[in-house]
C-alpha cells in the first residue's frame, strides 16, 4: 500500500517552542515538527499511498508514525492539521452564509448528512474556503495532543502564494505539482482567480487539466506565466511538455525567509506543510 517513506533526523528539544504541523489526504500524509527558535527541522516523515486510501486506513498510518516518534514526546505550543482533498468550494464572503454550508458542496463532493463541514476564511481575498475535513484524524489528534488547529490546504496554499506574489501585466498560474497530484492557482494583479485541486496518472492527463481550465478562464497560453514548483525540474518529461504550448513556463522555489535555502529545495518536503509551520 505505501509507495515511499522519507525521513529526515530527529533530535530533542525544548518542549515550549515546538510546532508541529500535519498533512493528510487520501493520496499520503506529511508530519513536520519544528523548533521555532532556531527554525530547525526536528523530524519530517512523508508517506506516498499507491493507491487512494480510505479516512481509516489513512488514521491507521497516521498513528504508526506518531508512536514512532516517541522520543521527541507530545507536547508541542502549537499543532496544526492540514487537510488535503477536493471536497471544499471558494464561496465569496459577500454570498456566505454559515447556515448554508452543505449548499456550497452539495454539486461538486459527495457529502453525507453526519459529515461536519468546516470554513476557513482567506485573507484579504473576501473569500471562504467551504471543505470537510476528516473528522477522524481531527478527533485522533485531539486525544493526543488537545486543542489545535486546523485548515484546508488550500487555504494555505492560496494565503502564501499571494502573499509573495507581486503585481504583474500579465496573470500567473502556480502549479504544486506532487507525485499523483497537481494544485493549481490562477493570480491577476494580487486577486485570485482560480484554485483547484486534480489528480493524474501521466504527463498528458496534467497537461489536459491545465490547458483546459486556462481555456475555461480565457486565458492566451502565449501571455500567461506558468510557475511549477514541488516535485519537478527543469527538463521533466511534464515540464517539456507544457513548454509545448506555453511559451513562459518556469520552476520555482517558492520563498520562505524562515528557512535555509537547502530546505526549501529539498522536494520530499511538501511546500504546504512548510508554509504552516
Amino acid at each position: 500500500m505505501i509507495e515511499k517513506t522519507t525521513r529526515i533526523a530527529q533530535s530533542k528539544e525544548n518542549n515550549t517552542f515546538r510546532k508541529l504541523s500535519i498533512q493528510v489526504g487520501l493520496n499520503g500524509l506529511s508530519f513536520c515538527a519544528l523548533d521555532t527558535i532556531s527554525n530547525k527541522i526536528l523530524a519530517f516523515e512523508k508517506v506516498t499511498f499507491k493507491t487512494p486510501s480510505t479516512p481509516y486506513l489513512m488514521l491507521k498510518e497516521l498513528k504508526a508514525i506518531i508512536n514512532q516518534k516517541n522520543d521527541i514526546g507530545k507536547d508541542f505550543s502549537e499543532v496544526v492539521v492540514i487537510h488535503k482533498n477536493t471536497m471544499f468550494s471558494l464561496v465569496p464572503k459577500p454570498l456566505f452564509n454559515i447556515d448554508e454550508l452543505p449548499n456550497y458542496l452539495k454539486f461538486n463532493a459527495k457529502i453525507m448528512a453526519t459529515d461536519l463541514i468546516a470554513f476557513d476564511e482567506i485573507p484579504n481575498q473576501e473569500m471562504v474556503n467551504v471543505y470537510v475535513p476528516y473528522t477522524n484524524i481531527n478527533n485522533y489528534i485531539f486525544d493526543i495532543f488537545g486543542e489545535f488547529e486546523f485548515k484546508h490546504s488550500g487555504t494555505v496554499l492560496i494565503n502564501t502564494l499571494l502573499n509573495q506574489t507581486r503585481i504583474t501585466s500579465e496573470p500567473i498560474c502556480y502549479v504544486q505539482v506532487s507525485e499523483k497530484e497537481m494544485e493549481m492557482m490562477v493570480v491577476s494583479e494580487k486577486k485570485l482567480i482560480f484554485y483547484n485541486q486534480f489528480e493524474f496518472k501521466t504527463k498528458e492527463d496534467f497537461l489536459y487539466y491545465l490547458l483546459f481550465s486556462l481555456e475555461q478562464l480565457q486565458m492566451d497560453p502565449e501571455k500567461i506565466q506558468l510557475k511549477l514548483f514541488g516535485a519537478i525540474e527543469e527538463k521533466d518529461p511534464i515540464y517539456n511538455l507544457c513548454y509545448q504550448y506555453i511559451k513562459q513556463v518556469s520552476v520555482f522555489i517558492p520563498y520562505n525567509p524562515s528557512f535555509p535555502l537547502e530546505e526549501l529545495q529539498n522536494q520530499a518536503i511538501d511546500f504546504t506543510i512548510l508554509s504552516s509551520l
